[in-house]
């Protein structure tokens, strides 16, 4: 237990309409945002970036800590979807967790975090994801890495030739509904992405340049099968995000990008697949560098268990995972996990079958669900227990896809 939790002049409460100008104070404060950055970002005054976050406290679940009537700590969760291999799983995004720094070192953000849980918990966003600002921190609660951001750089004498292809690319608006189709389909076909609905792709463009351009390239029958987000700034082209649906789309917009190499020195971009790509260009010599992007954690064991599309769901299966949560006590044990009829039940259970266990920490168990580690890899590294031969049939159970998350909130 924390030490605000036995304090009287600390109280916990959701935040209404009349809480939105401390809501905002703390979050300017806490993230340092200077009327400089605002006007860089497209933003005149901080009177605008409190009317933009109007829609996100209309939105979202926000819980405060108040202290003598003051708010001194808050965390925003927002209502998402994710899509797991195929199964759209509701989803808490956690973001804006803030602390005033007087308020330091009395667990004020842990507790909100339980909290904010509980709050998942009830109403059934079994997982949770959210952009660390410090992965050890988040790692204590419970996440835990399970995506990656790529950066490729490619010299203008790197871009690859041109194409044949049947269809072509067109410039856009960047709030084109063809865009947000092609990315609706995209996602449905790939495991970790968010599904993005009105406020989601508000989220999408909050901080992005008003320079921003989009193209998408259509089939000859006028589909469109892909997009680019792009800016070009001094002398190269930004790439935010690439989305096709086929090879044809994919080669149709790296004809577009390669058609600016009189415009531009080098072309910089993201990748979200967790693959490299340097592989697939003609020069393989660019630069391409990697670091964790979006960390999340099971909210809660017993029903993400039970509804995961398991990629090998014999009868004969079975499993005991026994969990260590320290911030969500209803993880905290033993998990049955069998089929019948082709079908997964996930029950807990007081006593289990030493020849079946799996334990591991509930960070552990996400990563390895979500796809970003095997677990060969985690057995090989000590983060998980498990008879040797047991292996290959938990290697079996989930599908060897990484998530692609390409979004920030």
């Amino acid at each position: 237990m924390t030490q605000a939790l036995h304090d009287k002049n600390f109280v916990f409460r959701k935040l209404n309409q009349g809480d939105i100008e401390e809501f905002n104070d703390l979050l300017s404060y806490a993230f340092q945002v200077t009327s400089t950055e605002l006007r860089e970002s497209g933003w005149e005054n901080k009177d605008d970036i409190k009317r933009s976050k109007q829609p996100i406290f209309d939105f979202s679940y926000v819980l405060g800590c108040f202290y003598k009537g003051s708010l001194a700590s808050q965390i925003v969760i927002y209502p998402m979807e994710v899509n797991i291999h195929g199964e759209i799983y509701k989803m808490g995004g956690l973001t804006g967790v803030t602390t005033y720094p007087e308020f330091t070192g009395r667990g004020l953000s842990h507790a909100l975090i339980r909290k904010g849980l509980e709050y998942m918990k009830e109403n059934g966003q079994t997982i949770s994801f959210l952009y660390p600002y410090s992965i050890p921190f988040y790692r204590k609660q419970g996440w835990e890495i399970v995506s990656d951001q790529m950066t490729f750089t490619i010299k203008d004498t790197q871009l690859p030739k041109k194409r044949p292809v049947s269809g072509m690319i067109e410039r856009v608006d960047i709030d084109d509904e063809d865009i947000k189709n092609v990315y609706k389909y995209f996602a449905m076909q790939h495991h970790g992405a968010l599904i993005r609905g009105e406020f989601e792709w508000e989220e999408y463009w909050r901080w992005d340049t008003e320079d921003m351009m989009a193209a998408v390239y259509y089939d000859k029958d006028g589909k469109p099968l892909g997009y680019v987000i792009y800016f070009i700034e001094n002398d190269r082209m930004l790439i935010k995000e690439m989305i096709y649906l086929n090879s044809e789309a994919k080669n149709g917009i790296w004809n577009f990008i390669s058609a600016h190499y009189s415009m531009v020195s080098e072309v910089k971009g993201y990748n979200y697949t967790g693959e490299a790509i340097a592989f697939q260009f003609d020069d393989s010599e660019i630069k391409e560098t990697i670091q964790p992007y979006y960390m999340a954690r099971i909210v809660d064991v017993q029903p993400f268990m039970e509804n995961y599309p398991y990629q090998n769901n014999d009868d004969s299966l079975t499993f005991y995972f026994r969990v260590h949560d320290a911030t969500a006590p209803w993880n905290e044990g033993a998990f049955y996990l069998h089929f019948e009829n082709n079908e997964p039940i996930c029950e807990k259970v007081d006593e289990y079958e030493e020849s079946y266990l799996v334990e591991l920490d509930i960070s552990i168990l996400t990563t390895m669900m979500m796809g970003y580690k095997r677990p060969t890899y985690l057995y090989n590294n000590d983060y998980i227990k498990v008879d040797y031969y047991l292996l290959h049939a938990l290697e079996m159970l989930i599908e060897p896809k990484k998530p692609y998350f390409s979004d920030y909130f």
